[in-house]
């Protein structure tokens, strides 16, 4: 049995670009994109055309929604929304667990959100290193367990990270750049990295690697 699946980390956040907007913003710990993020997360669309991917999961937070829809769009696919996919809900990055757009609000913005689908995994505030990758980790697990076909996640840094080792096993370097895409590939019961963090769909990458 062979089965591929896609991992990508969202597009740039608008805090990145202008940290004054966290001061300001009525959710700070979920922002949107900004605007060359939009661009990148385009270019990832465009990039996977054609690779057969047939479910796209994506984390609820609005960047990677954001991410996910320029994806959809370019590939004619339903969003599903997979909590286990989420940020890193890190005591030392956030206060309390952070506020995100409620569902329905989501499902009216996006609507290639897939209103069938439930979360297999949920993530709980707050978590340690070990944990997140537990939570991302039970996450591939289940949905590889459970989606036979070809698919790609969009997700976060520490959900990047996560997912991959769950798979391929131990610890390895993950280059989890912003739009990054990793490609794992199932032979039978074992998975094997093809791709680890490429960035080459895009006309501009970061510099440093941050997570937040």
């Amino acid at each position: 049995m062979t089965q591929t699946v896609w991992i990508a980390r969202h597009g740039n956040r608008l805090d990145f670009v202008n940290p004054e907007w966290f001061n300001t913003a009525e959710r700070p710990y979920d922002p949107p994109l900004s605007e060359d993020g939009l661009i990148q997360a385009k270019q990832l669309g465009q990039r996977l055309v054609g690779e057969g991917i047939i479910h796209i999961f994506a984390s609820p937070f609005l960047r990677t929604v954001q991410t996910a829809t320029q994806i959809a769009d370019a590939l004619d696919l339903p969003i599903k929304l997979e909590s286990g996919l989420s940020e890193w809900l890190n005591p030392a990055w956030m206060k309390s667990t952070p506020e995100k757009l409620p569902l329905e609000v989501l499902q009216e913005l996006f609507p290639r959100i897939d209103p069938s689908y439930t979360s297999r995994v949920i993530a709980q505030y707050p978590e340690t290193n070990e944990r997140v990758l537990e939570r991302t980790g039970e996450t591939v697990r289940r949905l590889t367990d459970e989606f036979s076909e070809d698919m790609l996640l969009v997700g976060h840094g520490a959900s990047v990270v996560g997912t991959t080792r769950a798979l391929v096993g131990g610890t390895p370097e993950i280059n989890a750049a912003l739009c990054c895409l990793v490609k794992l590939v199932r032979q039978e019961q074992e998975w094997i990295m093809e791709l680890n963090g490429d960035t080459s769909h895009l006309s501009e990458t970061e510099d440093v690697i941050r997570f937040n």
